[in-house]
């Protein structure tokens, strides 16, 4: 795999930075930024295009292999990314396959794109990560020779590839806040901001154990810890793929004011979080924060 593949899918990099006149930042003297990494291309939206790509590159063509759940952003960009590059791509996916019948709209989607579903049960997907688990695993698929992404695309190359994420945004804030799946767009964010820039962490999923994983993540990427950074774990809704009433209706206000599509289970847990900061004092008054739009809604 060459960078010519991978210049002439044209990604919109550095992705643009958006000001917003919102009335609950302004009001407390705080402003809002947004860093549209939703527009670096129309199928690797955000933080998969930065994860993917080296990752991709790393593959050199080999069939790739990837694990996700049934409703998984991961799976879908990657296929996404095969069909562009000419890549054949396996998704190994959470549950049993009866359960996964008939396929929902983003497993359809994979298959669409000519990924290739291969179902494990949970017990099994909980050790996917063992090398005598994931042998296996990768021989029932029919993929031992293949090169493997784990769950979410995190692993060393891609948050070295997210520490051009924080490089981008030197200078233009004080807080730059992302939404956290498995911790590696945050890691690689934290160690390419600047002096004095802080990076602030959204786990959509409850749990309490990102913080861990984001050290290991960092520490096989960097050799060790990497920028000022923290977790907010509030504000996940219930957990991954869970929403509320009130968050609905909190993305489609945010929608109705600025005209941007809010995705629900990542971008609208981190937009309402920060709203509810600024109202608590957490920022002072002069201060620029900057939300990393990392994904869009599904078919938009």
């Amino acid at each position: 795999m060459t960078s010519a593949d991978f210049s002439a899918l044209r990604p919109r990099l550095p992705s643009e930075v958006q000001e917003l006149t919102d009335g609950r930042f302004s009001r407390h003297g705080v402003r809002l930024v947004l860093k549209r990494d939703d527009l670096i291309h129309p199928e690797l939206i955000g933080n998969k295009w930065r994860k993917l790509a080296p990752n991709l590159k790393a593959a050199a063509g080999r069939t790739v292999v990837t694990f996700g759940g049934a409703y998984s952003n991961h799976l879908r960009a990657t296929a996404a990314a095969g069909r562009l590059l000419g890549i054949p791509t396996v998704g190994v996916v959470r549950g049993q396959e009866l359960a996964h019948r008939p396929l929902n709209p983003s497993l359809a989607r994979c298959v669409g794109d000519g990924m290739r579903l291969h179902f494990i049960d949970r017990s099994t997907y909980r050790r996917k990560a063992e090398p005598e688990t994931q042998a296996a695993v990768l021989r029932a698929a029919g993929a031992q020779d293949a090169y493997v992404v784990p769950e979410g695309g995190s692993n060393a190359l891609a948050v070295r590839g997210c520490r051009a994420l924080g490089e981008e945004l030197r200078g233009r804030g004080d807080v730059v806040a992302v939404a956290c799946g498995t911790g590696g767009t945050l890691a690689g964010l934290a160690a390419g901001l600047g002096p004095g820039q802080r990076a602030l962490g959204f786990p959509v999923l409850k749990g309490g154990f990102l913080s861990d994983d984001i050290r290991a993540l960092q520490a096989e990427a960097f050799g060790g810890p990497r920028g000022d950074w923290r977790l907010e774990e509030r504000f996940h809704f219930g957990g991954y793929a869970r929403t509320t009433p009130e968050l609905e209706a909190f993305a489609e206000d945010f929608e109705q004011r600025h005209g941007v599509a809010v995705e629900r289970l990542y971008v609208a847990k981190l937009l309402y979080g920060l709203a509810v900061l600024v109202e608590e004092g957490a920022f002072e008054a002069g201060e620029v924060v900057v939300a990393v739009v990392t994904g869009a809604p599904f078919g938009g």
